[in-house]
Formats: structure tokens, C-alpha cells, sequence
């Protein structure tokens, strides 16, 4: 099963923060500083480990400081600092990835190349340790797939090495439009969310929202160094996928003179979406024609309209856009842009999807792509269908109806029902 960990952040996300609940969702704090050794940076600063409350919560509190004033470091200096220490694979590759995603951030602010921003409170010896530190942590808790909540943007103004910025900082502002990271404010005037913190989680996160459907197994607390009206404290949740996520619980109730059964298991596997919905009442065939066209192209998984009668006795239409987290932001502003509703109504469902594989078939008139759908990964299959536009173009070359092609590759595709090798393309 993947090994999920979903970074809860009511208050931002910090490196320090990080560390903290990576060590207290069990992190060996030797294994953490045996590697970090590696770095050759160990003469530079000091590493410390408390625990502490915030409003009766226990937290653990991860305090790196730097013994002496440092140079700034580019770049590349960073990026063989890294190379050099004999880390983990997946550590060194998450932790360039990181720090690239930052000097881009930074090149972008400052309108120049990556390799010539000039790393200040980032390219010091905590930030490092942040960052190298943090993908240590999820490396050896066997983490396969990252969520983030949406962030806390904070605000007020924050002491840096060019002076005091606005907050949230210039490349921290960058780095969440980059990823598209849903923002809100909670009130606090304060840096919640810091440019190392934004780097580690628009990098990793592979999205933002709620948590997925796991099974949770271990929460690590780590504490921020603000007091904040509310606990200042990021929340580790550390699971793993659930197939049977989206059914009901083995534990519910059943009726009463019957044994309880267990529940069987759900084919596929269980994922959050967000549904847009909207009501129309005055754009054009043309005009839904259009959106559709671009709203597939921004990343909407679905889109579907439904015929309404609405106020004043006037016929309009539901429309119904599905998408990810991570397209959401665009899709609602494309809704907005393109059509003309007021409003538009956010979801967050679940839904349980068949792994979807790909494979091709010979018929008469040629090779047909077939898409399955599969209980798990390596099978059984449950569902086969030939592809279109593959059917297709195959009956305009050989001037055939289009049903003869796809009967044709139908039983075709009758043997693959008991295959096992399934190789994972993307569906394009």
C-alpha cells in the first residue's frame, strides 16, 4: 500500500516546523543527524530538540542556530553541498528539486537566471538542514505520496537581508502562484509560512486540499517559534491507501440477530475531486462549446451540462465541471472569465476510480489501443473497452463502418481478462 503523508497546516509551514513533526511522528533524531553530518556543515550550527505546549498541545520544537555570520551561498554551492554528502537517492533528488524550485522563485523576483541569485537566509546552514533534514525524515518514514492543506498566507512585514518585506515574502508569493496553492488568511499578522516552508511544499506536495482517503496510522506535532491566539503547530498525518476508503466501515452497525460480515473488497481505489457546478441561463451553444474546449485543457477530469428550469419560467442549464485540487483554481477562473455566473458552487467529494491500463490488439483492419479498467494494479479485469478515435481512424482508412472495428477488437479483446501484465501509460 502508498505510504501518504498529508502536512496539516492551520498555522503555515516552516522547515523547522517540519523537522518537528517528522521527529515526533518517529524519526530516529540519530539516524536525522548521522546524515545530516554528511553535509560538512555540522561546525556551523547547533541542533536542538524540546518539547513544548502550545495551549496545552504537545509539540515538538526543533531550534536550529547558526554559530557565526555566513556568506551568501549561490546555487550551484547549495546543489554540490548536496551531491557531495552521499545521502539517500531520494533525498539528494528531493532536496535539489527544493532549492531549484526556490532559485526560481527568486530569479523570477529579482528578473534574473537561477544560478545567479544570491541565497541569503536561505542559503544559510539552517535552511539547508531544513530542507535536506526534512526529505531525510519522509525518506525514512517511506513516504510515496504527498498532500498539503491549503496555507495561511499570514501578513505584516518581515525582517530580511534586503530589508523589510511585506509578508508573505516576494518568493514566497511566487512560489505558491507557481503551484497554484489555494491561500486564504486566518487573521494572524505574522510570517506563517516561510520561503524554505513554501519550497518544501509546492515541491513535494503532489497536491492541496483535504486530507486523501487513507487509513491513519501514525501524527507527528511540530511547533512553530511564534505564540499565536491559536496553536501554533503543524500536524504530520501519516497513512496508507485504502481500496475499501470510500465504503462503509467494518465497525458500523449491523442488524441485530445477524453476524456481522466483512465488508468485501472495494475494486480500485478511493480519491478526493472537487465538483464546480454553476446555473446558466443566457450563453450561447457556442459559447459551452468553447469552455469546454478550455476548461479540458486547464485540467477538468469531467464536464457535463443538464437541462433546468429555472426562475421566471426560464430553461437553462446546470453546468458541472470535476477536477482536482490542483486544477480547481483555474478552472473556477475560467468559469468566471468565460461565462456569465455570478456564482459557482465548490465540492469536495469522493470517488472510487478502476486503475485504468492500457494495451493494444490486432484485428483485421489493424493495432486498436484497449483501455481497461482493473480491480488492483496487477488485475483482475473488470472492464474493457476499445478506444475511439483508435476505431476510428481505422474504419476511415479501410472505409469500413466504425461498429465492425470496435466488434472487432472487442473479442480481440476477450484473452486480456485473464492477463497480468499491465503496463501503466498514461492516458492521454
Amino acid at each position: 500500500m502508498a505510504r501518504i503523508a498529508y502536512f496539516d497546516c492551520p498555522t503555515g509551514i516552516a522547515g523547522n516546523m517540519c523537522l518537528g513533526a517528522l521527529l515526533a511522528a518517529g524519526v530516529p533524531l540519530g539516524h536525522l543527524l548521522t546524515q545530516l553530518k554528511k553535509l560538512d556543515l555540522a561546525h556551523e550550527y547547533d541542533f536542538t530538540v524540546t518539547q513544548v505546549r502550545h495551549q496545552e498541545q504537545a509539540a515538538t520544537a526543533v531550534t536550529i542556530k547558526v554559530n557565526s555570520a555566513h556568506s551568501f551561498r549561490h546555487l550551484p554551492d547549495i546543489e554540490a553541498l548536496i551531491r557531495q554528502a552521499n545521502l539517500p537517492g531520494r533525498v539528494v533528488e528531493w532536496s535539489l528539486a527544493i532549492f531549484r524550485e526556490l532559485a526560481a522563485a527568486e530569479a523570477s523576483v529579482h528578473g534574473i537566471l537561477p544560478e545567479q541569485v544570491h541565497f541569503h537566509e536561505v542559503g544559510a546552514a539552517d535552511a539547508i538542514v531544513d530542507v535536506v533534514g526534512t526529505c531525510l525524515g519522509l525518506d525514512w518514514l517511506g513516504v510515496d505520496h504527498i498532500v498539503c492543506s491549503p496555507l495561511p498566507v499570514g501578513g505584516g512585514t518581515v525582517k530580511a537581508a534586503h530589508g523589510r518585506l511585506p509578508v508573505p515574502a516576494p518568493a514566497v508569493l511566487e512560489l505558491l502562484k507557481r503551484a497554484q496553492v489555494p491561500i486564504y488568511s486566518n487573521g494572524i499578522e505574522k510570517e506563517l509560512v516561510t520561503p524554505t516552508g513554501a519550497a518544501i511544499a509546492t515541491t513535494l506536495s503532489a497536491s492541496f486540499g483535504p486530507s486523501p482517503a487513507m487509513t491513519l496510522n501514525q501524527v507527528g506535532l511540530g511547533a512553530g517559534s511564534h505564540e499565536l491566539p491559536i496553536p501554533n503547530i503543524l500536524r504530520l498525518w501519516l497513512g496508507t491507501a485504502s481500496i475499501t476508503s470510500c465504503q462503509p466501515s467494518a465497525h458500523d452497525h449491523h442488524l441485530p440477530n445477524h453476524a456481522p460480515q466483512p465488508p468485501a473488497p472495494n475494486p480500485g481505489y478511493c480519491e478526493s475531486i472537487i465538483e464546480l457546478q454553476t446555473q446558466l441561463d443566457d450563453l450561447t451553444p457556442q459559447a459551452i462549446g468553447y469552455l469546454y474546449d478550455g476548461l479540458f485543457q486547464i485540467g477538468a477530469l469531467d464536464i457535463f451540462t443538464q437541462a433546468i428550469g429555472m426562475k421566471k419560467n426560464r430553461s437553462g442549464i446546470l453546468l458541472t465541471v470535476i477536477c482536482t485540487n490542483a486544477s480547481a483554481a483555474a478552472c473556477q477562473s475560467l468559469l468566471f472569465s468565460e461565462t456569465t455566473t455570478l456564482g459557482v458552487r465548490r465540492t469536495v467529494q469522493q470517488r472510487q476510480t478502476l486503475y485504468r491500463r492500457w494495451q493494444s490488439v490486432t484485428t483485421d483492419y489493424g493495432q486498436v489501443q484497449i483501455k481497461a479498467g482493473l480491480a488492483t494494479p496487477d488485475g483482475p479485469v473488470l472492464n474493457l473497452q476499445p478506444e475511439y478515435e483508435s476505431c476510428a481512424q481505422l474504419a476511415r482508412d479501410q472505409r469500413v463502418a466504425w461498429k465492425q472495428v470496435q466488434w472487432a477488437a472487442i473479442a480481440a479483446a476477450q484473452p486480456l481478462y485473464q492477463a497480468h501484465d499491465w503496463p501503466d501509460f498514461p492516458e492521454t
